[in-house]
C-alpha cells in the first residue's frame, strides 16, 4: 500500500460503533457495561443514548481521563456519578481507581469499549483499555471493542518502552508511535499475554470500514481538551516529550500541542503567554509568563512533505538553545520517553541520527509482533 497521505473527515469512514448491524445482535439480552467517553459517537449521537434508545440495558458506564462527557481538564480527579441523560451509574477510572473492581462488574454480561485513540503510547486511553480488559478477564466477562481510526496510523517510530518504566502513560513494550488502531492494539495486548499473569480476555473487535493507514483523520470532536484540532493530534507525538522538560507546549493557549516556547528562548518568531482556561488547562506550566518559540501548525499542514517519524529535532534544538543542561528535564521525562537512555544521549550531544539508530532493533522486533494482529492492510 502506498504511503501517500491524505487528510480526510470522519464522514469517509464507518467506525465500529457506526456499524450497528454487526454488533447489535451481539448485545441482545445482555446487561451491558460501557467504557467510553464523549468520542463514542454513532452518526453524531452518543453511543449510550443510541443503545438506550434501541432498548438495550446499560447497567454501568466506565469513564476514563477527562470524564464521560470529556469536560474535565488534563489530570483532573474524576468522580463517580450519574449520567443525567439516561440515569446510568458512572464509575470513574481516572483518579483513585484506574481499573474496575470486581464489585463494579457484578451483573454485567458484556463490556463494550469505544474510545478514540490518537496513536501515541503515552495517551492514557491505551492503559484504560488494557486495565478494563484485565478486569473483565478476571471476572470471565467478554469484551467488545468498537474500533476507531488511528489519525497517526501511518508510521511507527520512537524507542520501545523499557517495562522497568511501566506507568499509566506507558504500560507495554511498544514504541512511542505504534501504527495500530485501538482494536488492533487490544488484540496485541491479549495475544502477547500482556495482561496480569498472561490471562486472556474473551475479546471481539468490530472493525472499521473505509479506513486505511494513509489517512490523517480530522476527528469530529477533540479526543481530549488539549488536542483541539487535527494539527494538534498530528504534532502530539513530536511535542509530548516536552512535557518532561521546562518548555511549554502551549497548554493554556489557543494552540495546545501546536506551539512550543520558553521565556528564556533567544530565537523564535512566535510569542504566547499561557493562562488558565477553565476545563482545559487549570494551571498550565509557565502560567502568566511570556514565552518565545514556534508555532508548528504550518508543519502539520505540510504533512505531505514531512518525514514519517516524529520530530526529535525540536527537543534537541530547545535543549541546546536554553543551555540548562540537566535542569532542562523534569522527573516525568523518563516515563514519557519510556527509556532511560534518551535524556543521557541528549545531555551528551548525541546526534539525532545516532539516537534513532539506537531504536532500530526494538522497532524491527516490534514490527514482527505488530503484524500478527493487524486487521487492515499494512503500509509498505
Amino acid at each position: 500500500m502506498s504511503r501517500e497521505l491524505r487528510l480526510v473527515s470522519m464522514d469517509e469512514i464507518q467506525t465500529g460503533a457506526g456499524q450497528t448491524r454487526l454488533y447489535f445482535p451481539l448485545l441482545q439480552g445482555k446487561t451491558l457495561g460501557i467504557c467510553c467517553n464523549h468520542t463514542a459517537l454513532v452518526n453524531g449521537r452518543h453511543l449510550i443514548d443510541t443503545l438506550v434508545d434501541a432498548g438495550f440495558r446499560v447497567k454501568k458506564i466506565f469513564s476514563p481521563e477527562h470524564g464521560f462527557r470529556g469536560e474535565a481538564a488534563d489530570g483532573d480527579l474524576i468522580k463517580d456519578g450519574i449520567d443525567p441523560s439516561t440515569g446510568t451509574l458512572i464509575i470513574s477510572l481516572y483518579g483513585n481507581k484506574k481499573k474496575p473492581e470486581p464489585v463494579d462488574l457484578q451483573g454485567i454480561d458484556l463490556m463494550v469499549f469505544d474510545i478514540q485513540d490518537v496513536g501515541a503510547r503515552f495517551y492514557t486511553y491505551l492503559s484504560t483499555l488494557a486495565l478494563v480488559m484485565e478486569a473483565c478477564a478476571e471476572q470471565d466477562i467478554p469484551m467488545l471493542v468498537l474500533d476507531r481510526p488511528n489519525p497517526n496510523g501511518f508510521y511507527i517510530d520512537g524507542p520501545v518502552l523499557d517495562t522497568v518504566l511501566r506507568s499509566f502513560v506507558g504500560l507495554h513494550p511498544v514504541p512511542v508511535v505504534y501504527g495500530m488502531t485501538i482494536g488492533e492494539y487490544a488484540l496485541m495486548v491479549n495475544g502477547e499475554g500482556w495482561l496480569a499473569g498472561g490471562i486472556q480476555c474473551d475479546l471481539q473487535v468490530i472493525p472499521l470500514s473505509g479506513w486505511d493507514r494513509r489517512m490523517i483523520v480530522r476527528l469530529p470532536v477533540r479526543p481530549s481538551p488539549n488536542l483541539p484540532t487535527w494539527q494538534s493530534v498530528y504534532l502530539y507525538p513530536s511535542l509530548c516529550l516536552f512535557e518532561g522538560t521546562v518548555v511549554s507546549v502551549g497548554r493554556g493557549t489557543e494552540y495546545p500541542f501546536q506551539v512550543i516556547g520558553h521565556p528564556d528562548m533567544k530565537t523564535g518568531s512566535y510569542v504566547f503567554t499561557p493562562e488558565r482556561i477553565r476545563g482545559v488547562s487549570e494551571n498550565p506550566p509557565l502560567k502568566g509568563k511570556t514565552c518565545y518559540g514556534q508555532n508548528l501548525t504550518g508543519v502539520a499542514e505540510n504533512f505531505s512533505a514531512n518525514e514519517y517519524h516524529f520530530a526529535l529535532k525540536y527537543l534537541i534544538g530547545y535543549f541546546e538553545s536554553l543551555s540548562l543542561h540537566d535542569r532542562f528535564f523534569n522527573n516525568y521525562f523518563e516515563k514519557l520517553a519510556g527509556v532511560k537512555d534518551l535524556r543521557t544521549e541528549i545531555l551528551n550531544g548525541t546526534p539525532e541520527e545516532e539516537i534513532r539508530s539506537s531504536w532500530q532493533k526494538g522497532l524491527d522486533d516490534f514490527q514482527v509482533v505488530r503484524k500478527k494482529y493487524l486487521i487492515y492492510p499494512d503500509f509498505d
